[in-house]
């Protein structure tokens, strides 16, 4: 039996628990992302907070709360069949407790561990690379498009870092943006169409910067490899200094 839920964490431990409580799932799907087979038969899942919960607690009291967070982050990369992944994860865990981390050949493990270390790498990543720009209105505004779902894990640095300034993070992919003032934070759908427009000091102090750029390089020393490696081309078109 397939079980195709909504796409939320939420919806995903749903499914987990009628795997366990009903029928075990062959697959688990989104909506959106089923292909119906004549050889398969699904159900459509119904996310139910009491029973994600019963889930959700009963992973980190079986396994640990470590591992909680780790099937969390895995669950917001775009690994493939992230969702089967993670439940031949969570079954191993509910078998061998917290040293399922230890575990690092083990098939079920392994590509969750690679899995979470693409999702904890791109944070890193993000975290150096940001550019924000100022808005009339003075709100700071960045934007970016990450392979994985990682505005949540930068919420507590950025919020921390700009406690006193409104700012917008923009994941232009996902149509949804980090937005934060006086500390708080929350995360919701986004377009650009009612976004304020660059600040004239802003535009200045592009010009300017761009002018440093190009006097300050040395043509003879240019290394685009190396570039490349610490800054990956994926990320070069929202940088505000090209």
């Amino acid at each position: 039996m397939d079980y195709l839920y909504d796409g939320s964490f939420e919806g995903f431990l749903t499914c987990i628990y009628y795997h366990y409580y009903e029928e075990k799932a062959a697959g688990i799907f989104t909506f959106d992302n089923y292909q119906p087979s004549i050889l398969n038969t699904f159900v459509e899942i119904k996310t139910q907070g009491d029973k994600a919960a019963k889930v959700y607690d009963a992973i980190g009291q079986k396994i640990s709360p470590y591992d909680l967070q780790r099937i969390y982050r895995v669950f917001l990369s775009t690994v493939i069949n992230r969702e089967m992944l993670l439940l031949n994860y969570i079954r191993l865990g509910f078998k061998q407790g917290s040293k399922i981390r230890l575990l690092h050949g083990n098939p079920y493990v392994s590509p969750v561990e690679k899995a979470e270390k693409k999702v904890t790498a791109e944070v890193h990543r993000i975290l150096g690379l940001l550019r924000f720009s100022v808005l009339e209105g003075e709100v700071l505004y960045a934007v970016l498009e990450p392979d994985h779902d990682i505005l949540e894990f930068l919420a507590d640095h950025f919020t921390d870092r700009y406690k006193n300034e409104p700012f917008i993070i923009h994941d232009k992919r996902r149509g949804k943006a980090l937005v934060a003032q006086g500390g708080e934070w929350y995360i919701t759908d986004f377009t650009e169409k009612n976004l304020p427009h660059i600040s004239q000091n802003e535009k200045e102090y592009r010009a300017l910067w761009k002018k440093y750029f190009e006097t300050i390089a040395i043509k003879e020393r240019t290394n685009p490899k190396c570039q490349k490696n610490f800054m990956p081309v994926r990320y070069w078109k929202h940088l505000t200094e090209i």
